[in-house]
């Protein structure tokens, strides 16, 4: 029998006009909008669907725009997928669609963490760099050759794409010494799921503990572990240890094929973990069909296959 899992986007997947369709076509989705706006107090949604670009891409922002999109093409898939997991801030989109977090409770906390990781370091001080081409113990070798600065994986995403995060002039150490086929600096604001976080994961950790966290409807691999949860407590520990610790994607991919899926569908904005899952499941040497949910059509299309 086949089983589905839900991907749900994390930043670098926004785009100015996500989600217009979904608000523009849908009451349900209207509503969820317009919550969101008032919980945060200023127009999320006018963010999402005209831009600026420059603004939507702060971090602040762009959490709880994708965190956001995500929830609306979930509520109009109508199904639930047998198991879930997201992309470093696309878990939070799992624990809502497997009401573990209430939607107005995650609204803020990913509006809270952005800023907290914002804040960390100072901006131009932190780096991080995709490296392509390499395998993750050739990249841990280099990176164990860098004398000065903290440089760290940060992202597992694939067999041969890993991302590497931490003080900038130790993130350029790193590339001189990996000589990787392939490798670019990211245009983030600062060093993410490294150590450098530290202090951002300590202040989420507070709100966190003041969240209601309840057992999920279904399994959710979490990034830090690489692992199914099914509990609302288990769920509180992975996002606490999520910010400063690297996102295990490609184990947490290998999990679910050990938990017998042969369905993906990617739910939000964009198609980069549908990608993603192509290339990641080439080895497991069994056919994986994968769809995205980005759009109205989209949704419509993924919808009638899930039937």
């Amino acid at each position: 029998m086949s089983r589905t899992a839900f991907l749900f986007p994390g930043q670098g997947s926004q785009a100015v006009g996500m989600g217009r369709e979904f608000y523009q076509r849908s009451p349900k989705a209207k509503e969820l909008v317009e919550r969101a706006d008032r919980i945060l107090g200023f127009p999320l949604s006018r963010l999402c669907f005209e831009g600026p670009e420059e603004e939507l891409k702060l971090t602040r922002n762009t959490q709880p725009a994708l965190l956001l999109v995500s929830t609306l093409a979930y509520s109009l898939l109508d199904r639930e997928p047998d198991i879930a997991a997201g992309h470093s801030l696309g878990e939070y989109s799992a624990l809502v669609a497997a009401g573990v977090l209430a939607f107005e409770d995650a609204v803020l906390l990913v509006h809270k963490r952005g800023r907290y990781m914002q804040e960390a370091v100072p901006v131009g001080e932190g780096a991080m760099a995709a490296v392509i081409g390499l395998d993750l113990d050739q990249v841990r070798e280099g990176l164990a050759q860098v004398r000065s600065g903290i440089v760290e994986v940060a992202n597992w995403n694939s067999r041969e794409q890993i991302v590497i995060s931490g003080h900038k002039p130790a993130v350029e150490s790193a590339l001189e010494i990996l000589k990787a086929p392939r490798s670019v600096l990211l245009p983030v604001s600062a060093p993410f799921h490294s150590s450098l976080m530290k202090s951002a994961e300590e202040r989420l950790a507070a709100d966190l503990d003041r969240t209601e966290f309840r057992d999920p409807k279904f399994p959710v691999v979490t990034n830090v572990d690489a692992r199914p949860i099914r509990s609302g407590a288990e769920a509180r520990d992975a996002l606490k240890r999520q910010v400063s610790r690297p996102v295990l994607w490609q184990a947490s991919m290998d999990a679910l094929h050990l938990e017998g899926v042969d369905r993906f569908v990617e739910v939000g904005s964009g198609k980069v973990l549908a990608t993603l899952i192509k290339r990641i499941a080439r080895p497991w040497g069994v056919p994986v069909t994968v769809l995205s949910a980005d759009g109205w059509e989209a949704v419509e299309q993924t919808r009638a296959a899930l039937s």
